[in-house]
């Protein structure tokens, strides 16, 4: 004969299951913020462009910004690629790739792994001009912050100044100068105390990565 079972026993087992269940209710409430704090941002950007005997004059560009708010660490990647292929010097072709990546970010301490990436490629295209720019600004302040509106009006003239090289007849060489000249002009916005919305007295940290590939070398 089976000896009858504790109703203490059962009441126990109840209320430890009752108090295990609490407790990992409380760890997921606690985790919620902590997880949010380590956030982990990532944005790729990037342009391509191929000449060739049908098309042979090819722009395009890039030109984003990403207000990633306050992270942990951030994955960031930027690339440029222009190619140009078949063609000859009495047929020469133009190709261009210009890619302008803006980030900000905030927080301390934040681990950044950034890439940034121009390659020119000329395939078989005696004569041609191939030309890729990629550009990364990097924008890092301790506290949150944006950027302000009349910094993003800046900005995007900056943009449609970019876009408009892509109607110019302009060879590499001038428009290498041209676009060094654009991503001075990102610095000079991003580098001012006015550009974010934080303490004046803060100035933001601007990194800037500049990678030219292609004709003209320089």
């Amino acid at each position: 004969m089976k000896p009858a079972k504790s109703c203490t026993s059962r009441t126990s087992r109840h209320f430890l299951r009752l108090g295990l269940l609490a407790a990992g209710l409380a760890a997921v409430a606690t985790a919620g913020p902590a997880q949010a704090a380590e956030a982990v941002a990532v944005a790729h950007d990037g342009v391509r462009t191929t000449a060739d005997h049908r098309h042979h004059t090819q722009f395009r560009d890039s030109f984003s910004v990403r207000q990633l708010g306050t992270v942990a660490a951030a994955r960031v990647d930027n690339r440029a690629v222009a190619r140009s292929a078949g063609c000859t010097a009495d047929d020469a072709c133009r190709s261009v790739a210009l890619s302008f990546q803006i980030i900000t970010l905030s927080g301390e301490h934040v681990r950044l792994a950034a890439v940034n990436n121009g390659r020119a490629v000329n395939d078989h295209c005696t004569g041609c001009q191939t030309l890729a720019g990629a550009y990364q600004f990097v924008l890092s302040t301790p506290k949150a912050t944006r950027l302000t509106p009349a910094a993003q009006r800046r900005l995007a003239d900056i943009h449609r100044r970019l876009d408009a090289l892509g109607a110019s007849r302009l060879p590499a060489a001038d428009l290498r100068k041209k676009a060094d000249a654009l991503a001075a002009e990102v610095t000079s916005v991003l580098a001012a105390p006015s550009s974010t919305t934080a303490d004046r007295s803060a100035r933001p940290t601007v990194k800037v990565h500049r990678q030219l590939d292609g004709w003209p070398v320089r």
